[in-house]
């Protein structure tokens, strides 16, 4: 993902904003600080029987553990990162995981393991801490750019660690690849600390020397609440579409579910940069648009009995999570500008934890009462209704452009 430009602006470089290859630095060190965290928790219920709970009835109480705390850490460590820096706090983050991963792996009891990733959750928060990081040095498309790449870091981990963590299973047992993992985000911290402490230039120019034009200003209302609603209508098909698949697809192998599950995140990681360039200036239309995407895709899945219709449904999905993820990081770096970014970015974290918690909640009950295809039924209904909520903030800025032709 080429998402950020070749050269860096010079104005950036003299005034303590961050380089292209930084930038780039800061998403390879969330990638792997990411892959414990999102790469072992489907395996919950290969490491629970060990610990004395040998039907795995824990495994979905313990899966959004980390998710919950993170959620009611996040606006405290952001309100600490403004007051204290941005890069101390991005370096807590990264260690927090490498202590909660250490004693996740050698954790000999339910109770010990479930203390271990509490204090993943809660001392973890790499992605408010990264993005406020971010938006201490950078603004507006440049902003919105990084935290743009932020998110293909998050998919492709999404996608790869799971399949290395099921490649090391026969050698090293899940559990004990908690300790294994703990490498990856003491060496992310390493890497940090020799970056520098980010400060926003006071004034962003263009590269002959003229000021650059601000991105209007984004009520964080609309942001916390598209945010919320787009986290909860893409993340409720996570939990049963393995499951899903199989009832519709007999005799399919895990190969080819694996993958059906990863589609909608390879969508992103290959069409992020391009939605970004047509769509940087007219977030609304691409968030509404992203939820029309969503909304499709979702409903696809109630009438996909055959390999090629899941296949296409897929990416409709992919479609709209990539349209959506770009445009909230739209919104989000015009909403950063003249705000204390740690602050408002644990507040988004808060937001969107808790739109995955909500997701999990209501498939679970949508799917113990209705079958595994009610949660995707959830999410269309919630999908649909934030894309009207978007349609009503688009139409006006689309007036004002055919008045001035």
């Amino acid at each position: 993902m080429e998402t950020l430009p070749q050269q860096s602006p010079p104005s950036a470089e003299r005034s303590g904003g961050l380089g292209r290859r930084q930038v780039h630095a800061v998403a390879a060190c969330y990638f792997v600080a990411s892959f414990a965290a999102l790469g072992l928790p489907p395996y919950l219920t290969a490491i629970l029987p060990a610990l004395g709970d040998p039907e795995a009835r824990w495994a979905g109480v313990l899966y959004i553990v980390p998710t919950v705390f993170s959620a009611l850490g996040a606006p405290l460590w952001g309100r600490l990162a403004d007051r204290f820096g941005r890069k101390r706090l991005l370096l807590r983050a990264q260690l927090g995981l490498t202590v909660s991963f250490l004693l996740a792996g050698a954790a000999d009891s339910l109770t010990a393991f479930t203390l271990a990733l509490v204090l993943q959750g809660f001392l973890g928060g790499t992605f408010a801490a990264t993005n406020g990081y971010l938006a201490a040095a950078l603004d507006g498309p440049r902003l919105s750019r990084a935290l743009t790449l932020m998110q293909g870091s998050a998919r492709a981990a999404l996608v790869a660690a799971p399949i290395l963590v099921g490649a090391l299973s026969p050698w090293i047992d899940p559990h004990r690849q908690y300790l294994v993992m703990a490498v990856l985000p003491l060496a992310a911290a390493v890497f940090l600390a020799l970056l520098p402490e980010p400060e926003r230039p006071e004034a962003a120019a263009t590269a002959d020397g003229r000021p650059a034009e601000r991105t209007a200003p984004v009520s964080l209302l609309p942001l916390y609440a598209f945010e919320f609603a787009f986290v909860f209508a893409t993340v409720i098909s996570f939990p049963y579409l393995i499951a899903l698949a199989e009832q519709r697809l007999p005799g399919v192998d895990g190969t080819t579910t694996g993958v059906l599950f990863a589609l909608p995140h390879l969508c992103y990681l290959v069409f992020a940069a391009r939605t970004h360039t047509v769509f940087h200036s007219r977030p609304h239309t691409g968030i509404a648009l992203g939820f029309g995407f969503v909304a499709l895709g979702l409903a696809g899945h109630a009438v996909a009995y055959s390999l090629p219709v899941f296949v296409a449904v897929r990416l409709l999905l992919g479609t709209g999570l990539t349209l959506g993820l770009v445009c909230l990081s739209v919104l989000a770096a015009g909403a950063a500008h003249g705000r204390q970014p740690g602050r408002m970015f644990g507040t988004l974290e808060l937001v969107s934890k808790g739109g995955a918690v909500a997701a999990g909640a209501v498939a679970a009950l949508a799917n113990g009462r209705f079958g595994a295809a009610a949660p995707v039924v959830a999410g269309t209904a919630a999908a649909l209704l934030a894309a009207a909520a978007a349609t009503t903030l688009t139409l006006p800025s689309l007036r004002q452009r055919w008045s001035r032709r």
